[in-house]
């Protein structure tokens, strides 16, 4: 298997439609944030949060499986323990759909059972990694990155 730093520059590069489980309304959250910063750097963010109808212009979804729209990787943004139901959900999708290629656990979040559950149905998994820190690392080359609520809003 490649080596892990490989494979999240790969998935940066190569797949650019993210829906975000758990994308907050709050603009003070890295649930806000990162996909913020990813939808200012060309990816197509589609937000999935059940209490929003639309984050920053663009229609929110209750669920991965309602989602008309090609989704790539699933950002998460939700406890460790809800992981099982949302890879549940992709593999699901996956079934149904055939898109989803990467699930990304935001920096802090794991489950190691629901990851290889993935794993096994053909999934990449990257766990407990910011995708915020890692675009700013393996794209720009910037070891140490600021934190995201430091970045400028536009």
């Amino acid at each position: 298997m490649e080596n892990e730093e490989e494979v999240i520059r790969e998935v940066l590069l190569k797949y650019k439609n993210v829906a975000t489980v758990g994308f907050s309304k709050d603009p003070s959250k890295a649930a806000f944030q990162v996909p913020k910063f990813l939808m200012d750097h060309g990816y197509n963010v589609i937000p999935i949060n059940p209490s929003a109808s639309e984050i920053l212009g663009k229609k929110s979804y209750p669920s991965i499986l309602d989602v008309p729209d090609k989704v790539e990787i699933v950002e998460i943004f939700r406890p460790s323990n809800e992981v099982p139901k949302i890879v549940d959900q992709v593999l699901e999708r996956v079934n149904k759909v055939g898109d989803v290629k990467v699930i990304w656990m935001q920096e802090g979040i794991r489950n190691d059972e629901a990851a290889e559950k993935a794993r096994k149905a053909g999934l990449i998994v990257i766990q407990d990694r910011c995708m915020y820190r890692e675009y700013m690392k393996k794209i720009y080359n910037v070891n140490n990155p600021p934190p995201v609520s430091s970045l400028k809003n536009s």
